[in-house]
């Protein structure tokens, strides 16, 4: 649900990351081209890719990221009867997850970016996918398995970065916010800890993402180091921060519907199993 309410702002991102020199360079300007080129179902270009990837990257990273908080789970004592974990080991367990998870989500994280960025290139160079399947078959046949992971370094450095971010900085801003501030663990609590993860997450990653965006969205193979180099000659240091705003926009909404829903999610299961 949460990827396909957040999937406009994640297509502008896109092409904002991917523009050439004569597209727009704001939000509003490219989200007002695609309405005006491709109607309002253009906002919706590669949702299925979008949704592949999110059955993939984000069940490998919570699967493995809540495994870890349990099998390293630090044990309770007389003098500390709640133990909880240290914010060191919160983020090595999400690191860990992220990285995993940015392998496993790979070929659809390149089918949703040049899905995306599609339309916004020459008609003679669009590649046309039809859908996720259709793009994941064109690629092997066209280009080689090894296309489905083209960027990867990239995409695992982004989603190492993002999970440690994300996950990590709401694990720690809920405690900080019951703990240190009273704040109960509820609906509220959730809201605001999620809110500050997704802030947190977007700054971080902005320039891996970048960097990920343009890899993915070239047919050519191109390495991160000659990408980071043309970017920075041609456009400064600012190149890191193309598509802040779009990107904080997504994955604010995307991070409080996806922790609020988890923690629900979680609270049920715990019943079920009676297990509070």
């Amino acid at each position: 649900m949460a990827a396909v309410v957040t999937h406009p702002l994640d297509l502008i991102k896109v092409r904002l990351q991917t523009r050439t020199q004569d597209a727009p360079k704001s939000m509003v300007g490219t989200c007002q081209k695609i309405l005006k080129t491709q109607g309002p179902l253009g906002l919706y270009a590669g949702l299925s890719a979008s949704l592949l990837r999110q059955l993939t990257y984000s069940t490998v990273r919570f699967g493995v990221y809540e495994d870890l908080k349990i099998r390293f789970a630090p044990e309770a004592t007389a003098e500390n009867p709640k133990a909880k974990p240290s914010t060191l080991n919160l983020i090595l367990q999400s690191s860990l997850a992220g990285f995993l998870g940015g392998i496993a989500g790979n070929p659809g994280d390149v089918l949703n970016v040049r899905m995306q960025a599609d339309f916004s290139k020459p008609p003679e160079q669009r590649l046309n996918y039809k859908h996720a399947l259709d793009g994941l078959i064109r690629m092997v046949r066209e280009e080689g398995v090894t296309s489905l992971f083209r960027g990867v370094a990239a995409n695992s450095a982004r989603a190492l970065l993002m999970t440690s971010s994300q996950l990590a900085s709401y694990d720690i801003s809920k405690q900080f916010y019951m703990h240190t501030l009273g704040m109960g663990d509820n609906i509220t609590t959730h809201f605001t800890a999620s809110l500050t993860a997704g802030f947190v997450a977007t700054s971080v990653c902005s320039p891996v993402d970048v960097v990920k965006s343009r890899i993915m969205s070239a047919t050519s193979k191109q390495s991160m180091g000659e990408v980071i180099r043309k970017a920075t000659a041609q456009e400064g240091y600012l190149w890191m921060l193309r598509g802040w705003v779009p990107s904080f926009m997504r994955l604010g909404p995307h991070t409080i519907f996806t922790m609020i829903f988890f923690e629900q999610h979680k609270k049920l299961y715990r019943q079920w199993k009676s297990l509070e």
